[in-house]
């Protein structure tokens, strides 16, 4: 088998180097028989695309290179592009795509990291962070008050492995979680579980709420102004999702209006925001620069033992588990 990895030409420091790929094979020895190649370059990429079977590569590269119509004729032998990053809303839609050519996401790396990211951010605005971060700037000595998370109800919008991260850090900590996705399955990390279709029946029970769901057709302001509305006053929301699922605005404008405690978001329309963006200057809301999921310690090792994990099951002709249902999105 012949696999090519194609790291971006910026060094964001979650590159996959031909050593790591090659401490993988240690992990993996039924590995070993992988002819790989690794570069950031367009040569070295052009020259790949050749005889590449499988493609490892970040969204601007796979973009870039592959408009609709380039394929197959611009990597022949081509049937399998893995993609580095677990919501693949950014290659949508997807007409570019063959149908000789299967589409694996990242998915299954991120629950560690965003499930401590996720609890991190309840914990701020449970502490009432905003506040404290606001006297700090005014360089006021002003004690506010915050409490546990326990007793309290967390929803949480999409049980992947984000969600499912932060649900169980959550029940850790006494909270009741509502999971809701799609159908009613009972989820492990959950005390419940609700159907995305009863979403506006969940919403003013909750305490909290935080976004987890891919970004799809169906997720674009999944949580509207008028779901805004349904949640209790004083409820807080956590967004680690895409900035579309939810309206930017009217969270912004129920934060100003008290209806909302606060919030706190890792994700913006448009990102970065303009710096004269109502974003950087809401009350209450604590903004990061998608950084939740992405861990720069483990995220290229788990890359490459979840590559490895797909090529046995397709070695093996069995499903892959990485496999994107394109009609879903996800």
């Amino acid at each position: 088998m012949r696999l090519h990895i194609q790291n971006q030409k910026k060094d964001t420091g979650f590159a996959i180097s031909l050593a790591q790929w090659q401490a993988g094979v240690h992990r993996h020895p039924d590995m070993a028989s992988i002819n790989v190649t690794v570069c950031n370059d367009d040569a070295g990429f052009e020259r790949a695309l050749e005889d590449a079977e499988v493609l490892v590569a970040w969204v601007d590269d796979i973009k870039e290179r592959f408009p609709r119509g380039a394929l197959p004729n611009a990597a022949p032998r081509l049937r399998i592009l893995y993609y580095t990053s677990a919501g693949i809303d950014r290659l949508a839609p997807f007409d570019w795509l063959p149908d000789s050519v299967s589409l694996l996401n990242n998915s299954g790396i991120h629950s560690d990291k965003a499930g401590e990211f996720g609890i991190m951010a309840l914990l701020m605005l449970q502490n009432r962070m905003p506040e404290l971060i606001e006297a700090q700037r005014a360089k006021a000595w002003t004690q506010v008050f915050g409490s546990t998370l326990r007793g309290r109800t967390l929803g949480v919008v999409g049980m992947g492995s984000l969600g499912s991260g932060v649900a169980r850090r959550a029940r850790a900590f006494g909270m009741r979680v509502i999971g809701i996705r799609n159908g009613h399955e009972p989820h492990p990390d959950c005390d419940e579980t609700v159907s995305v279709d009863h979403l506006d029946s969940a919403l003013p029970r909750v305490d909290d709420l935080l976004l987890a769901c891919p970004l799809t057709s169906a997720t674009r302001n999944l949580l509207s102004r008028e779901r805004i509305a349904l949640l209790k006053k004083g409820a807080r929301v956590v967004n680690i999702a895409r900035g579309p699922v939810w309206d930017q605005d009217a969270i912004c404008d129920a934060l100003d209006a008290e209806h909302l405690d606060s919030a706190f978001t890792d994700v913006a329309v448009p990102e970065p925001p303009d710096p004269s963006h109502r974003l950087w200057r809401t009350r209450g809301l604590i903004v990061t620069p998608h950084i939740s999921a992405d861990d720069l310690t483990t995220y290229s090792d788990d890359t490459v033992d979840l590559i490895m994990a797909n090529l046995r099951a397709d070695r093996e002709g069995k499903p892959l588990p990485n496999l994107v249902d394109l009609s879903k999105g996800y």
